[in-house]
């Protein structure tokens, strides 16, 4: 049992190991990843679940304490999955690779398909906030300490607070999907790359490591 389990997901009524009990579960996780999806976390009822599953409501309750047990089961292992992406700087050329790294981000988070459910848990559920927030707090020292290292090599500016950095690259990464609710148009990562490369690499650099690519390439 991971960490996460213990801290979001608590002790199961009861962890199957026949098939044919894995699979009344795994439907269960299915109904419920809908439903959430479909109606909301507060609008989802267990019985519901159950339902949609093709299962009774007492063999709900056999595998999970309740919806936020399945919920919590859903998100323990894609808490990652949630975070922006961790760049890497300097190996490549940085606007083409943030973008592909933002893109598939975005990707991801649009097969989970947990948008609608996640600000609802998030604005009642503290523990879940928590591990979230401290999710977060990894992947920004990670980043950080990526920063830290291209400025060392000379490839940033030099005047800037890496620290100011790290959060606003999390944030435009964070929000990006957003923008197409705030001013109608469809995000664009390679636009969204080229605003945050701009914030961190003189364009001198930029221009450097992207010939570096384009001469790899005509080798």
């Amino acid at each position: 049992m991971s960490d996460r389990e213990d801290q979001l997901v608590g002790e199961f009524p009861l962890i199957p190991k026949q098939e044919r009990a894995q699979l009344k579960r795994d439907l269960l996780l299915k109904s419920g990843h809908e439903l959430f999806i479909l109606k909301g976390y507060e609008h989802t009822t267990a019985k519901e679940i159950a339902a949609n599953a093709g299962v009774a409501t007492g063999t709900f309750y056999r595998y999970f304490s309740d919806k936020r047990q399945l919920l919590m089961s859903l998100l323990e292992d894609q808490i990652e999955m949630l975070m922006p992406p961790e760049p890497k700087w300097g190996v490549s050329d940085p606007e083409s690779t943030l973008a592909s790294l933002l893109e598939a981000h975005d990707k991801r988070i649009k097969e989970m398909g947990m948008q609608r459910v996640l600000p609802e848990l998030l604005a009642k559920d503290t523990e879940f906030a928590e591990v979230l927030a401290a999710a977060k707090r990894k992947i920004f020292t990670r980043i950080l300490s990526g920063l830290t290292k291209a400025y060392a090599k000379g490839l940033t500016w030099k005047d800037l607070d890496l620290n100011t950095v790290t959060w606003s690259l999390m944030t435009l990464a964070e929000h990006a999907p957003e923008k197409v609710k705030q001013c109608g148009i469809v995000t664009d990562y390679r636009e969204v790359a080229k605003v945050i490369c701009r914030l961190i690499f003189p364009p001198e650099v930029i221009k450097n490591l992207q010939s570096e690519v384009s001469t790899v390439e005509k080798e």
